[in-house]
């Protein structure tokens, strides 16, 4: 008899420490910045206020260190939240059952109709494990005061007028454009943008699902006009001793007059630069080519490790609700996935708002989003090889077609 005691004591220990772990959440966010940084703090503060016995403890980390460890700590001692990319990237871990289904929130909260056009990159097999955060359009950032410095009158439509503008800048001593080539991902904005301007978004889809022969003479086509831009020295020096963090001082002080990137970009431009900058759709290619656009989005998953689920549950439906959504595009400079939303101010941001919202070819996420991450990742090593040295291209797509062989089983 003289043990309960001691035993009731040690139950409400367990009780006690319980109930501290059910309200401490674990959230590990990445970012490109401190500007999104600084964002994605706020929110989490607004619902530590709004959430009464919760606490969130963030891990911030940059975004290319963030990709490497994110395998670990999902097969591991996993986060409560995790924010990641829409689409295959997503399904990548949801096929290998390391995300929670979260069907039962899409049915709960509304999101079936707050994010009905980000459904499907949201699933897997029929059920949900992401919640749309935001998305965002690509095109061609460039500085108006360099353009006109080239004699520059407007922003080209077609390639021949792009090619045209690249001499004229080089022509003035301006570098045409600048790209960050260690992060092996900016290099994939400008095959996707070729694939799809040349060959089609069918066919580039049917390339991203591994149903088409790197060796195909259309694959080539496109690393024949990225060919150009090369050897006509329209790119900066030494690309790939370039990041995209330390790349855009070279835009921003006017060394380079554009860079072909996300909307993401234009809240951490400086409001001298930002002024002086535009935004514009990659250009036509071939007339009779509808034009698709990359159009990735954001999301937010819980782990299926996740000690916390029923606090993540919350922070999800909290950062889902409209107002919400609305600060974090409007902070980060991109487009909010609820539909209830208010769109940003962010010129540029509306300016990608259009050209996804009128585009008649299809929306693509993103190379690297619409891929099996092993191909992705062989893809992207050659851009970077084939930057280096563009006479390498027909060992670059024999390789990429013994890996897509492997990778996909094709005999």
């Amino acid at each position: 008899m003289k043990r309960l005691p001691l035993l009731a004591a040690v139950g409400a220990a367990l009780s006690f420490a319980t109930a501290v772990q059910a309200g401490t959440l674990q959230l590990n966010i990445a970012f490109k910045g401190a500007e999104q940084r600084a964002v994605w703090e706020q929110l989490i503060q607004q619902f530590e206020k709004a959430t009464p016995g919760v606490t969130a403890k963030v891990s911030f980390v940059e975004e290319e260190t963030y990709k490497v460890q994110l395998p670990s700590w999902l097969t591991s001692v996993s986060p409560d939240v995790i924010n990641w990319h829409e689409g295959e990237r997503m399904a990548y871990y949801a096929k290998r059952g390391l995300l929670e289904d979260l069907s039962t929130d899409w049915q709960k909260e509304g999101w079936n109709t707050q994010f009905a056009s980000l459904k499907t990159p949201s699933s897997y097999q029929g059920k949900q494990y992401a919640m749309p955060t935001q998305y965002f359009a690509w095109g061609l950032f460039y500085r108006k005061d360099l353009f006109a410095k080239a004699g520059i009158a407007s922003e080209p439509t077609t390639w021949d007028e792009f090619l045209e503008d690249c001499r004229k800048l080089k022509a003035a001593g301006i570098a045409p454009i600048a790209v960050g080539g260690r992060d092996s991902w900016t290099l994939a904005a400008w095959f996707d943008y070729l694939d799809l301007r040349i060959n089609g978004y069918a066919f580039h889809m049917h390339l991203m699902n591994g149903e088409v022969p790197y060796t195909d003479a259309r694959v080539k086509n496109v690393y024949e006009a990225w060919k150009t831009l090369i050897d006509d020295k329209y790119f900066i020096d030494n690309p790939l001793s370039y990041s995209l963090d330390s790349v855009q001082p070279l835009y921003i002080q006017g060394q380079a007059a554009m860079m072909l990137i996300g909307t993401f970009l234009s809240p951490g431009l400086p409001a001298a630069t930002k002024a002086e900058t535009g935004f514009f759709r990659f250009p036509t290619i071939d007339a009779r080519i509808p034009a698709a656009e990359d159009g990735s989005a954001e999301c937010l998953n819980i782990p299926t490790r996740a000690a916390n689920k029923a606090d993540a549950q919350k922070f999800l439906a909290f950062i889902g609700r409209p107002d919400i959504d609305g600060q974090l595009a409007k902070g980060i400079g991109t487009l909010p996935a609820n539909n209830k939303a208010t769109m940003p101010e962010d010129p540029i941001a509306k300016v990608g708002f259009q050209i996804l919202s009128n585009t008649t070819g299809g929306v693509a996420q993103f190379y690297d989003r619409d891929m099996t991450k092993e191909m992705a990742d062989e893809g992207m090593k050659g851009m970077q090889r084939f930057i280096t040295d563009p006479s390498k291209l027909d060992d670059i797509l024999e390789h990429l077609e013994q890996t897509r062989k492997r990778i996909y089983h094709v005999s």
